[in-house]
């Protein structure tokens, strides 16, 4: 599946999310496609700042287009964890992740930025979380996976190559190093061929 199949999907969640004051950020590969290089990928990640109160409002808005569980839902906002949605349409798949209140994830919530994805949704801004972000969360599903996904890689080293001169290397070391992945950054940085500096 292209990524930029998914406006269907994509519009009516992000619709229902700010309909309800709902603040949210789009990450995984949608996100890594946009700052980086575009490829197929088969669902969308979003992390959303989500309340008990939500859930029912959610299902309400959301079940006529999607396949949606309010019990899964109402557990998933319990223990900061996700859920996902099903387009009945186009069989997207979304992923829902309730913010965790770890700082790593409280501050790259702020660091949001607006950005588009695709002509198909001529004038549509969508919130994305940010190029330095990705590359840190990317770095960590490498590592908790067992440094195995050639996706997750890739998709770094293009964000990488792609934002360059751009990135915040401070911000990248800093977290890197609180995050236990500086030698996943340090390789990625010598294999995307940008200078890599040792935090202090």
């Amino acid at each position: 599946m292209s990524l930029f199949s998914f406006p269907s999907a994509l519009v009516p969640v992000i619709d229902v999310f700010e309909k309800l004051g709902i603040r949210y950020c789009i990450g995984g590969s949608v996100a890594s496609s946009a700052h980086g290089i575009a490829r197929s990928t088969q669902d969308i990640d979003i992390v959303a700042d989500l309340r008990l109160h939500h859930g029912r409002l959610l299902v309400d808005g959301l079940n006529q287009s999607f396949y949606i569980d309010f019990e899964m839902v109402q557990e998933a906002i319990e223990r900061r964890s996700s859920f996902n949605l099903i387009h009945f349409e186009s069989m997207t798949k979304i992923d829902i992740f309730a913010l965790k209140p770890r700082p790593f994830d409280l501050q790259a919530f702020e660091r949001m930025r607006s950005g588009r994805l695709d002509k198909s949704v001529e004038g549509r801004e969508f919130l994305l979380a940010s190029p330095e972000d990705i590359i840190l969360n990317k770095l960590e599903w490498y590592r908790q996976g067992g440094e195995v996904s050639e996706r997750q890689w890739t998709d770094v080293l293009g964000v990488l190559k792609v934002q360059s001169s751009s990135l915040d290397m401070a911000y990248l070391l800093e977290w890197a190093t609180n995050l236990g992945v500086q030698d996943l950054l340090k390789r990625s940085l010598q294999e995307a061929g940008l200078p890599h500096h040792e935090s202090p």
